[in-house]
């Protein structure tokens, strides 16, 4: 028997996405973003209100960084959602999280964070900002066999029904595979 229930953004998982940008003073900026996904091997789409601090650094700046949200930095990448930019332009600082600068865009990259996605801003449709991938770096903990290893990653999760967190790091199948055992 099924249930209905109240509507939500109710796919999931919904990453945890921290997109970074720097302020007009050089600080630095993130906010967590569940709204975000691939729209192209290269491009990124993230569907993000105008009004955000981190919107009009993207604009000014050309450019921003996507990590990926991992279960050692929870309390981190969640601060990032509950404290506006608007408000607190320098937020970033009491993280106690490290940037490099990118060498690739004019944005940063959060040192503790295991993935992190290099984007060059292409411009703002009905979906949100849209983004080209010009360089994926890993920490190298993260790394088996010169590949991203999702276990290692421990990559959160959004669950929009209970607003929890969640960890990914089993490997329960082989994708372009295990489907031809139907065939």
């Amino acid at each position: 028997m099924r249930k209905n229930i109240a509507v939500t953004e109710g796919i999931f998982p919904m990453p945890v996405l921290l997109i970074a940008t720097y302020n007009e003073d050089g600080s630095v900026n993130v906010m967590n973003a569940a709204w975000g996904t691939m729209l192209e091997r290269d491009e990124v789409v993230l569907n993000l209100s105008e009004n955000h601090k981190t919107v009009k650094n993207i604009k000014e700046r050309r450019a921003f960084t996507i990590s990926i949200a991992d279960s050692k930095h929870v309390v981190e990448a969640d601060y990032f959602g509950v404290v506006s930019g608007n408000d607190n332009p320098h937020k970033f600082a009491k993280s106690g999280l490290s940037i490099s600068k990118s060498d690739n865009v004019d944005a940063p990259i959060i040192n503790e964070f295991p993935l992190c996605l290099e984007c060059k801003f292409i411009g703002v449709n009905d979906c949100g900002v849209i983004g080209k991938v010009v360089n994926v770096s890993a920490d190298e903990n993260v790394i088996t066999d010169n590949k991203v290893d999702i276990s290692k990653v421990s990559a959160i999760a959004f669950d929009p029904y209970t607003h929890g967190y969640y960890k990914i790091t089993e490997r329960v199948g082989d994708a372009f595979k295990d489907g031809f055992k139907l065939k």
